[in-house]
């Protein structure tokens, strides 16, 4: 029986099993995203975090990671696994398929990641038919992390909040609109700046204006992407990814008034990515 390799990344965090038959070994390594890293770096990361600690050798690999839906990157990522694995045969995919493999598995459905960022699709069972135009952090990502997080900054920096929660916000997070505005103006990786203020919603679950921010989010991304696909009407709804996990009580809700039928809410997809390869 062969030794599969499935690997999810991000551009923060990557997920590797190892699955030789019915034995699965999981690992970590830094996320291997090919805007940000040569073919070369992440040939480098692979040898250095990951072949140290597997004691086998992989006949098949299953690559999804974010930034891999261009054919250019998704063949820098394969040169650099094909060198790794100099015997494996290697499949390299974007995340949104892994998505939706792990949600759906064979069967048809609309797949979601509500995450740091934003995406959905339409999966018929084998690939992905129609794919929403995902805008990213700045124009869309709505129901995301960054788009959350976006609306909690601009509760504290228009004063928007109640008094109450104006103090918790300060005492949370210890900032002001200087360095806020620094960070999202200046420095690297504002989508995720911006994503880690969403855990404040979290925190404050019941507060009028925090269910409303989730609400709205929420809203925003059944309108702007689910309403596009006329599937949605007879298929389930699937999502994947921390805010989806986080707010599933919210998403359940609101499939309900929308008269659609939810149907998987995963955190991550490694679970059923190995389902589906065994």
């Amino acid at each position: 029986m062969a030794i599969k390799l499935i690997a999810d990344s991000g551009s923060t965090k990557a997920e590797w099993c190892l699955l030789d038959g019915k034995k699965k070994k999981i690992f970590y390594t830094q996320g291997l995203s090919p805007y940000f890293l040569s073919s070369e770096q992440i040939q480098h990361i692979i040898e250095q975090e990951l072949q140290t600690k597997m004691k086998q050798v992989p006949d098949e690999i299953f690559f999804y990671g974010t930034g891999c839906s261009s054919p250019d990157n998704v063949k820098a990522v394969k040169k650099a696994l094909q060198r790794s694995f100099l015997k494996a045969q290697v499949s390299v995919d974007h995340d949104l398929m892994g998505a939706a493999k792990a949600l759906c598995g064979k069967e048809k459905g609309i797949a979601c990641i509500l995450g740091t960022g934003s995406n959905s699709c339409y999966y018929n069972g084998k690939k992905i038919i129609k794919n929403s135009p995902g805008l990213g952090y700045v124009l869309g990502d709505e129901g995301s992390g960054a788009y959350m997080g976006k609306k909690v900054i601009q509760y504290f920096l228009y004063n928007t909040f109640d008094e109450d929660l104006m103090d918790r916000f300060a005492a949370r997070f210890k900032t002001n609109s200087y360095e806020i505005l620094d960070a999202v103006y200046k420095k690297p990786l504002p989508n995720r700046y911006l994503a880690s203020f969403a855990i404040f919603l979290a925190e404050n679950r019941g507060h009028y204006m925090v269910e409303n921010i989730i609400e709205d989010g929420f809203n925003d991304f059944f309108f702007n992407h689910i309403y596009k696909y006329r599937e949605s009407w007879t298929l389930p709804i699937n999502f994947i990814g921390s805010v989806a996990f986080g707010f599933k009580d919210v998403l359940k809700e609101m499939c309900s008034s929308y008269e659609l039928q939810l149907g998987k809410v995963l955190q991550k997809p490694m679970d059923g990515l190995i389902k589906y390869h065994s």
